[in-house]
């Protein structure tokens, strides 16, 4: 049998930027805190550089990307590396959706940017448990 599989989340790997820096914060409170059994962070470097696990990962697991701008990278990238992206999120929605949330800082974000991360992670939750409970139920 093959492994179990799981949901793959893809966030935006914007350098530099704190919507970035927010969609990764996001990722890691999802794959580490949230659902660690459920999900699997794959870096969006390893699909720019052709990776052929990752691109395998992505190819044979639900994925969920969280972009960090309108250039929609961590989409492009998937589609590219013949993975179909099951949910597409966008920092920017979310920020537009909690103004008060204004993130700043890169490196170190500040509180509203990591409470939007926070609100951003616990969307991505909702989307991995339907995702994970449809693919769990086939008797």
């Amino acid at each position: 049998m093959s492994k179990e599989k799981k949901v793959i989340i893809i966030p935006c790997s914007g350098v530099g930027k704190s919507f970035g820096t927010v969609s990764r914060m996001a990722a890691y409170q999802v794959t580490e805190d949230d659902r660690p059994a459920t999900t699997q962070l794959v870096p969006l470097a390893l699909l720019v550089l052709g990776d052929e696990e990752a691109r395998e990962t992505v190819e044979n697991n639900p994925v969920v990307v969280i972009d960090g701008c309108q250039l929609a990278c961590a989409k492009k990238m998937v589609l590219e590396s013949g993975g179909t992206v099951s949910k597409e999120m966008a920092v920017l929605d979310f920020y537009r959706q909690n103004r008060e949330l204004k993130p700043q800082g890169i490196s170190q974000l500040n509180e509203g940017g990591k409470k939007l991360a926070s609100v951003i992670a616990a969307a991505v939750d909702l989307v991995v448990d339907e995702l994970t409970e449809e693919g769990g139920k086939n008797g």
